[in-house]
C-alpha cells in the first residue's frame, strides 16, 4: 500500500490505475492504492480501507453494497471505473446520500471497434486458424480449410441500441450489412439516420447472421439470451457479447456451440469473472474467449481513469460531477 502524507480527504483506489488519474486524485486528497494488479482487494480490505474514506475509486470487480457503505460513515462518492455499475447498490447509496458516478461515452467507439473485431474473428475462425498453423497442422492448401462465414452483406442483429449498439450499427454500414435491432425503447430517429429496422427480439434472432448484445445488466436482462433464444438462431449464426456476462446463460451458450446449433461466438464477458479454467466454453474451438478487454485500448483506458478521477474530485469539492448515476442525491 502507498499513502500520501498530506491530511486531506481520504480516497481509496481499488487497483493500480494510470498515473494520470492518480495525479488528479492526489491534487486534492490523501490517496491509498491497492498494490496488486492480478487480484482485486479482498472484501475485508475494502471494509477496512473505507472506514475512514470520503471517496472510493472502484472497479466492476468490487462489490460496493449496503454492508460496505454502513462500514464507511464518511463516504461521499463511489466513482466507478466503468460505464456499468451493477457492482454498486445504487438504492443503498442514494438512501445514504452517497453520489455514484461512472464513465460513459468515453469507451463507446473503442468497444464498438472490438465488437466488430470479435464478429470478424469468430466468423472467419481466426483464432482457430492461428492455433492450427502454430500446431504444425497446415500441410497444404485445401478448398474448405477453416472456411467460415462472410460478414459483408450479412444481416446484423443488435440486441440493445444504446451508445455502443448504435456505434456498431454505424460500422456495419461499411460492410454493407443489413441491420436489425431490438430494444425496450424504440429509436425511430436512429432507424432513419442509420437505415436500420426494428423487430421483435424473436424476429431479430431468427433473421440475423450475426447477433451482438449491447444491453445493461438488470433483473430484466439477466439470462436474456438462453436456450430458447439460441434455438431460434440460424445454425450459421455468429453470436457476440461485449455487454455483461450474466445477460447470457453461459451453459446454454456452450451447449449451442458444442452441438453446432450456432456457428461460433466471440465472448468478452462472463457470468463469473475471471472465468473458471474448467468452463465448457474454454474447450470449444468455435468460441473465442477474451478477458473483458473490449475497452482496453491505451488511450481509452487512460481517459476512463481520468474521467473517474474527475468525477470523484468534483464530488469532494462540492461540485456536480460530469457523470452521476444517482443525480437526485445532488439535489438534496
Amino acid at each position: 500500500m502507498r499513502r500520501s502524507a498530506v491530511s486531506r480527504p481520504n480516497v481509496y483506489v481499488t487497483r493500480k490505475v494510470p498515473e494520470q488519474a492518480l495525479e488528479i486524485l492526489r491534487s486534492v486528497a490523501s490517496v491509498t492504492v491497492w498494490d496488486r494488479e492480478d487480484v482485486p482487494p479482498p472484501r475485508e480490505v475494502i471494509l477496512r480501507e473505507l472506514a475512514q474514506a470520503e471517496g472510493v475509486f472502484s472497479l466492476l470487480t468490487d462489490r460496493i453494497d449496503a454492508e460496505v457503505m454502513a462500514a464507511a460513515p464518511r463516504l461521499k462518492v463511489v466513482s466507478n471505473f466503468a460505464v456499468g455499475y451493477d457492482n454498486i447498490d445504487i438504492p443503498a447509496a442514494t438512501k445514504r446520500g452517497i453520489v455514484v458516478t461512472h464513465t460513459p461515452d468515453v469507451l463507446t467507439e473503442t468497444v464498438a471497434d472490438f465488437t466488430v473485431c470479435l464478429m470478424l474473428a469468430a466468423a472467419r475462425r481466426l483464432v482457430e486458424a492461428d492455433r492450427y498453423t502454430r500446431d504444425g497442422k497446415w500441410k497444404t492448401w485445401e478448398p474448405l480449410l477453416l472456411a467460415g462465414q462472410d460478414i459483408h452483406h450479412a444481416t446484423l442483429g443488435l440486441i440493445g441500441l444504446g451508445r455502443i449498439g448504435a456505434a456498431v450499427a454505424r460500422r456495419a454500414q461499411g460492410f454493407g450489412m443489413r441491420v436489425l435491432y431490438y430494444d425496450v425503447v424504440r429509436r425511430e430517429d436512429l432507424e432513419r439516420s442509420l437505415s436500420i429496422a426494428y423487430l421483435s427480439l424473436d424476429d431479430v434472432l431468427r433473421d440475423s447472421d450475426v447477433i451482438s448484445v449491447h444491453v445493461p445488466l438488470s433483473e430484466h436482462t439477466r439470462h436474456l439470451m438462453g436456450r430458447a433464444q439460441f434455438a431460434l438462431m440460424k445454425n450459421t449464426a455468429v453470436f457476440v457479447n461485449t455487454s455483461r456476462g450474466p445477460v447470457v446463460d453461459q451453459r446454454a451458450l456452450a451447449e449451442a456451440l458444442a452441438s453446432r446449433r450456432i456457428f461460433a461466438a466471440g465472448i468478452d464477458v462472463f457470468e463469473q469473472e475471471p472465468v473458471s479454467p474448467d468452463d465448457p466454453l474454454l474447450k470449444l474451438d468455435n468460441a473465442i474467449v477474451v478477458p473483458h478487454i473490449a475497452s482496453a485500448s491505451i488511450p481509452t483506458r487512460i481517459r476512463m481513469a481520468t474521467l473517474a478521477a474527475e468525477n470523484l474530485v468534483a464530488v469532494l469539492q462540492g461540485k456536480r460531477p460530469p457523470n452521476p448515476v444517482n443525480p437526485e442525491v445532488l439535489a438534496k
